[in-house]
């Protein structure tokens, strides 16, 4: 399978007063093209680190991100922010839905920021809140939505822009365990039906058993890259 995204030797430390905290330390990691990943750790281990270091938020402070074959250790700000926009999608814990705008909008808004026509955005939008069961919410607010069909509009958002790699961050951390697993389910229907490579954060091993396999971040390295 090709590489979707590939972290080489990427390093990440935080100064606190006198003291440097080091949280990636050399991490490697591939991900491929269609593969789903479980990135199992403890707490404060440094995992919304590398989320965000992998997502092309936060620059290492050595090492590099390559992004379906493109070093991002070579590209200004502004380009980085295309190869983020066009390529990387984002689901977090919390949906951070705009609370103004219908399941519909939220999803449109990403492709219009990127330059697509209105109307090519708005069928994108519906197609992918069907496919996540939403299609008979799509005029609804955010307020208006459970928590577990807000996350599948955090979710349709996130490929709204029709991604190679989906990074994930406890997407179904804030549900109950019920709604929870069948969340997960379409994200992984989805996913896997869109072939998207995705490396997903979770505390729930039965979560990540259902994934193609599971790393860990101990001392600052991915085990195994």
């Amino acid at each position: 399978m090709n590489e979707a995204l590939s972290l080489r030797g990427a390093c990440r430390a935080f100064r606190s007063g006198d003291a440097t905290l080091t949280v990636l330390d050399g991490a490697d990691l591939t991900l491929r093209a269609g593969e789903i990943i479980a990135l199992v750790a403890p707490s404060g281990t440094g995992k919304s680190t590398l989320l965000h270091v992998a997502g092309l938020l936060e620059r290492p402070d050595s090492g590099t991100v390559i992004v379906t074959g493109q070093d991002s250790a070579t590209l200004d700000d502004t380009a980085r922010t295309r190869l983020r926009r066009d390529t990387i999608g984002f689901v977090y814990q919390f949906h951070h839905l705009l609370g103004e705008f219908s399941a519909l909008e939220n999803v449109m808004l990403p492709q219009m920021v990127a330059g697509k026509p209105r109307g090519k955005a708005a069928a994108r939008a519906r197609d992918l809140l069907g496919a996540l069961g939403l299609g008979q919410r799509l005029d609804h607010l955010p307020s208006k939505l459970s928590g577990g069909e807000q996350q599948r509009v955090a979710l349709a958002r996130a490929l709204a822009n029709a991604p190679r790699v989906l990074l994930a961050d406890e997407p179904t951390g804030n549900l109950d365990s019920a709604t929870a697993d069948a969340v997960f389910e379409q994200l992984l229907r989805t996913v896997r039906s869109q072939g998207v490579a995705a490396l997903i954060a979770t505390h729930n091993p039965d979560l990540a058993a259902r994934m193609d396999r599971t790393v860990t971040l101990r001392q600052g390295k991915i085990w195994p890259a």
